[in-house]
């Protein structure tokens, strides 16, 4: 089989893969386009700012921060801040590629590590082709970019309290963000109660009240994670001994 044959055996397996990624995507999307609509963002800036920013947490704290007319400074850090996990995730997903790869395709592949295309890419055996992720992010990008944009058209026809309903969803897959890992990490419990204790007296004290909400939730963000790290770091396990 020549490299093009392979090439497009891997960009269609990759398309296969990622269906139901972009389906989940559009279901995702749809309730943050109703945080979009609630920044003021017109149907086709939402499209184009999901096409662009492929991550949910991320796009989510950039709308919250248009909302509180938060400072370019403030969206560029906290944005960098909330999509900081895609570092760990490309450079792991480096190793999975040739040495010999090109750099244009690394540089593409960065575009769009979301958790589910990095989860599906990592998994392949051997070196990964880049073009098997190129298929993947076909119908993830589109589905998710649509969704959002269907979120801000919804948010403008539907009435104003089934908005309100739809707007609880995106609180809701936060939710089952979080909740998992909590159950079976007593540290990260205690964390997520820690920031929810710390932002709610964030809004209350005289002290950070008048900041901006950009702002405080860039200082939460840093305080915690730092003191998490120095209180309880990560341990590393210790490398396996070599039988053979």
């Amino acid at each position: 089989m020549d490299y093009m044959q392979r090439h497009r055996k891997e960009l269609s397996q990759g398309i296969k893969d990622a269906i139901p990624i972009a389906t989940g995507y559009f279901a995702v999307s749809f309730s943050l386009g109703i945080a979009a609509k609630h920044a003021g963002l017109s149907a086709w800036q939402g499209f184009f700012v999901s096409a662009l920013n492929n991550a949910s947490a991320g796009e989510y704290v950039g709308f919250v921060l248009i909302a509180a007319d938060a400072s370019y400074f403030e969206m560029a850090l906290m944005t960098l801040i909330t999509n900081a996990r895609y570092f760990l995730m490309s450079c792991a997903l480096s190793q999975k590629l040739s040495p010999t790869t090109p750099l244009r395709h690394r540089l593409l592949l960065g575009y769009d590590i979301t958790d589910e295309i990095f989860g599906i890419s990592i998994a392949r055996k051997g070196f990964l082709d880049p073009y098997y992720t190129y298929g993947a992010m076909i119908p993830a990008i589109p589905g998710w970019a649509i969704g959002t944009a269907c979120g801000i058209i919804a948010g403008n026809v539907l009435p104003v309290r089934l908005v309100s309903a739809l707007s609880v969803a995106l609180y809701g897959m936060f939710l089952a963000i979080i909740i998992p890992p909590a159950k079976t990490n007593r540290v990260i419990a205690v964390l997520i109660a820690i920031s929810f204790a710390a932002s709610y007296f964030a809004n209350i004290l005289p002290a950070l009240s008048g900041i901006t909400d950009g702002t405080r939730t860039i200082l939460l963000t840093v305080l915690i994670s730092a003191a998490a790290a120095i209180v309880k770091p990560i341990k590393q396990e210790e490398p396996a001994n070599d039988t053979q």
